[in-house]
């Protein structure tokens, strides 16, 4: 994003393939960095990184909208309603939708994945926000035809400029047709004139578009039998606590299932797990292919909220009570051995995982943790509570858990999160060897290391050439030291020093100089 906001607007090329390092983006993706690098250039001095995140912010709070909204027309089809009672006295059939609509947004906001991800400025957000609004668009067809076809026209058309084509034709296309299936009317069961030219033009929007910016890609992956366990793993974590609970809806509806295109609420949530499922196997086993599906697999979730026994719903609030809390003191436990010392075990794991990290204490941020804590404490009281019974009650507590460790993880452990997983210190020592410069030359480094310079040295990268007045440093990923020694040497390069990351002792820059460059600082420091 930082490169292509510097590239200026009026270079089509590169907006239209982005680069970095020369080297293009693997995921195919454009409209994220599109945004991106349109809300750097906006940015004041100094803001570009917090400006950057502001786009997928607005898409994760449309991702926790288009979820709600589409469980809750989801809900209001008649066949997802309970059953009448003999004397009346049962749920509004919008009170009970809206009821079911907080269930799976509960849902969605327990879901370990959409922790672990959401707060990324990557492809995957928008894969993620589209999905949930093309979901969003099948579930309301029904109601809003201008509204669902808008949701549906972005949806697909988001989802084809993030990278994903063909996942945005398979939802469009069989969400369609089982939206169509499903209509209480039967003379409207089928597909009219104007909703299949409606959503061949869609498709061929979609297909246009991939095709003229060269996003269509192979890229399936074999697998053997060995990597289903991994993908058992990786669906029993990321999609935790909702896929138990989508197991049990799915079996608890299971008379429905057999003519499941007839009923929305199952077959279209199936029909994006399916897909989104399908997608994440065939493309690698990543876990940001399969953060789409956490919309679809919370909707199944809030369809088990209704049959879940007492009992059942005990055991979910016990467990992510104790679970929830013991993350929480732990997190709290190894703050204070960061800032006191005390536990010294504790303390002692840090130092050896992130040596020379020096602890920061905000006020700030030590405030907002105890009100984060505070609050979790007041939740489980209300929920302990003898209070008017809500659908939505077993998820309470995992959602509200899920949330307290992110924050506390985010305020408490953010100074060491930071320098554990970024390379401003790696940066930082390079800088103390060369000193304040604007150029820099590169050979054999990964993205990561040149996107850092990029941003926390704020310099230039050119390829490796011949040394120049204006760009007398070098900078090698160690790992290909062997291959370009020969050449670099051959080019006036002097190697001056080697620096190790300090959270990853595998991985080192080495520091070259021209042989006539001025002395560094390191060197006049040096008696």
């Amino acid at each position: 994003m930082l490169q292509l906001a510097q590239s200026g607007w009026g270079s089509g090329v590169s907006w239209l393939k982005p680069t970095l390092l020369g080297s293009p983006d693997n995921n195919l993706a454009l409209l994220p960095y599109w945004l991106g690098a349109a809300f750097i250039r906006l940015a004041p001095t100094g803001l570009d990184a917090f400006f950057a995140r502001l786009p997928f912010i607005g898409m994760l709070a449309t991702t926790l909208a288009a979820t709600w909204y589409a469980v809750y027309a989801l809900a209001r089809h008649p066949a997802a309603q309970p059953v009448a009672f003999a004397f009346g006295g049962e749920a509004k059939p919008a009170d009970y939708a809206r009821a079911m609509a907080d269930g799976g947004l509960l849902a969605l906001m327990a879901c370990l994945g959409l922790a672990r991800l959401s707060h990324e400025t990557t492809p995957a957000l928008s894969q993620l926000c589209f999905a949930s609004l093309l979901f969003f668009g099948l579930a309301t067809g029904a109601r809003h035809r201008i509204q669902s076809a808008t949701a549906v026209l972005v949806g697909m058309l988001g989802l084809t400029l993030s990278g994903a084509p063909t996942v945005a034709l398979w939802l469009g296309i069989g969400g369609s047709v089982l939206c169509a299936s499903a209509q209480p009317d039967p003379s409207q069961r089928r597909l009219t004139m104007l909703d299949l030219g409606l959503l061949a033009l869609i498709c061929l929007l979609c297909i246009t578009t991939a095709g003229a910016l060269d996003l269509w890609r192979w890229r399936v992956v074999p697998h053997s039998m060995v990597d289903l366990h991994i993908f058992a793993k990786l669906l029993g974590w990321f999609t935790w606590p909702a896929w138990p609970l989508a197991l049990w809806s799915v079996w608890r509806w299971r008379s429905q299932l057999s003519r499941g295109w007839r009923y929305p609420h199952l077959g279209l949530p199936l029909w994006f797990v399916m897909v989104t499922v399908g997608a994440t196997w065939f493309t690698g086993l990543t876990d940001k292919a399969l953060l789409t599906s956490l919309p679809a697999v919370a909707t199944l979730a809030a369809l088990a909220l209704p049959t879940l026994k007492r009992s059942l719903g005990a055991l979910i609030d016990w467990f992510t009570l104790l679970f929830f809390s013991l993350c929480a003191l732990a997190i709290w436990v190894v703050w204070v051995a960061m800032q006191t010392g005390t536990p010294a075990k504790p303390a002692a794991n840090v130092t050896r995982l992130a040596p020379e990290f020096v602890p920061e204490f905000s006020m700030g941020t030590l405030a907002l943790a105890i009100l984060a804590t505070l609050a979790w404490a007041a939740l489980v009281k209300w929920r302990t509570g003898y209070h008017r019974a809500a659908i939505w009650k077993s998820m309470v507590l995992p959602a509200g858990g899920a949330v307290l460790c992110w924050l506390l993880l985010t305020t408490l452990w953010l100074p060491l999160l930071n320098y554990a997983r970024s390379y401003a210190p790696l940066v930082q020592k390079v800088t103390q060897v060369t000193g304040p410069i604007n150029c820099i030359q590169y050979a054999g480094i990964s993205k990561a290391q040149g996107a850092a310079f990029m941003h926390h040295a704020r310099v230039s990268l050119m390829p490796m050439t011949t040394p120049q007045p204006q760009c007398n440093w070098l900078i090698l990923d160690n790992v290909n030291r062997s291959l370009l020694s020969d050449k670099i040497k051959s080019m006036g390069w002097i190697e001056q020093a080697a620096i190790k990351r300090p959270t990853d002792k595998d991985e080192t820059l080495v520091i070259f100089r021209a042989e006539k460059a001025p002395v560094s600082p390191a060197d006049k420091a040096t008696p």
